[in-house]
């Protein structure tokens, strides 16, 4: 049995036609920019912006991405993306994201963030508050 998952944010979006493919559905690569746009959507939710987020003098990259498909999404399908945190590290913290159109479920992901000194893009622990607000994600 999977434990309970605490959402950090929700995203909807419209699928837009030029990001579909010869095919007529949402071309791969879209679905991770869908991904991104939501990550950002959660900065905002949890620190007020992304700059505010910066401000705290760290910033995290994508260090690892796996996406599975589950159903085609087409133009102008309506679309929500869910943002769940897994894992916290000492330098780096895991995400899950669930594309829904309605109940169906299109794609899955999983994303790895490492924290790092925007000055010197190296890796390094989040100030306090930082893990601090993501750590309350993870909290009953």
């Amino acid at each position: 049995m999977t434990e309970p998952r605490r959402r950090v944010v929700e995203m909807p979006l419209r699928v837009r036609y030029h990001e579909c493919d010869g095919q007529g559905i949402v071309f791969n690569a879209h679905y991770l920019a869908y991904v991104d746009m939501c990550s950002f959507e959660a900065e905002k939710a949890l620190f007020g912006s992304h700059e505010e987020f910066l401000a705290h003098r760290t910033d995290v990259v994508v260090a690892e991405a796996n996406l599975k498909f589950r159903a085609p999404a087409r133009y102008d399908d309506e679309l929500v993306v869910s943002q769940y945190l897994t894992h916290l590290g000492t330098t780096s913290l895991i995400f899950d994201f669930e594309i829904h159109r309605v109940e169906t479920l299109i794609a899955a992901a999983t994303l790895r963030y490492v924290f790092i000194d925007p000055e010197t893009l190296r890796p390094q622990a989040p100030p306090d508050a930082v893990r601090k607000a993501y750590a309350a994600l993870l909290e009953d």
